[in-house]
């Protein structure tokens, strides 16, 4: 986190929650920025350029995992939490499958809340940093720039992307469980939690790779996890 106030968005049609949060947030020492209509929100959360968004999922309008979807396409490092009434174990699993990352049931303390906004924050400010970049098949993987380039075409890699390319490049040679993942990445107790989430993200990180070369950077161990190919050059 950063020394200046972080920008927090709320996107809450009720207009007490909404009102609550924004107090809340504000006694927390962050600046709230607030939404009430799920139609206009993916707009103005990517015109204000939040640091984070507590985003609701029943909205009017428009789901809050309609907005997600749209705001990971435009800005895929945003921080986001999803505030829901629906606090069974699928709608959770379904909110981080979807690139949510954490969920707050209501009804919840504003303890909670400030809590799990500074996880977030933190987790998003303090990755790793130990791994420079990782060159294989031809191409290279720069983590400060999140960025996978050959020499004819580079893409974009999403924070949680570079976030799972630093990890295991930092324990190359060494099968990191989904388990260790879920909570180095996600920031997730994986006890009780029946998700995919890992592997679809593996999968989505692949196809990425694919278009400069190397989508064999991370080999799929079968009932172990995952780990970096061994002809991966990890640099430091």
């Amino acid at each position: 986190m950063t020394a200046a106030q972080p920008r927090v968005m709320v996107v809450e049609d009720d207009d007490a929650i909404r009102t609550g949060l924004c107090d809340v947030l504000r006694f927390g020492g962050y600046i709230p920025l607030s939404c009430a209509r799920g139609d206009t929100a993916a707009r103005e959360i990517l015109e204000s350029t939040p640091d984070l968004v507590l985003l609701d999922v029943m909205l009017p309008g428009r789901s809050g995992f309609d907005i997600l979807r749209e705001v990971r396409a435009a800005r895929p490092t945003l921080p986001v939490v999803m505030v829901t009434a629906r606090g069974g174990e699928d709608d959770r699993v379904d909110g981080l499958e979807r690139g949510a990352d954490d969920y707050v049931v209501k009804p919840f303390s504003a303890r909670e809340v400030l809590a799990r906004v500074a996880a977030v924050l933190r987790r998003s400010a303090e990755r790793p940093s130990d791994v420079a970049a990782v060159a294989c098949g031809g191409a290279t993987i720069d983590l400060a720039r999140r960025e996978a380039r050959s020499r004819t075409t580079h893409v974009t890699l999403s924070e949680r992307e570079a976030a799972l390319i630093r990890t295991l490049a930092s324990s190359a040679g060494r099968v990191i469980s989904r388990d260790e993942l879920l909570r180095t990445i996600w920031g997730v107790d994986p006890r009780g939690t029946d998700t995919r989430a890992v592997d679809m993200q593996v999968v989505r990180l692949r196809e990425t790779l694919k278009s400069v070369g190397a989508e064999s950077l991370i080999e799929t161990v079968r009932g172990s996890g995952y780990r970096l190919c061994a002809d991966a050059k990890v640099e430091r």
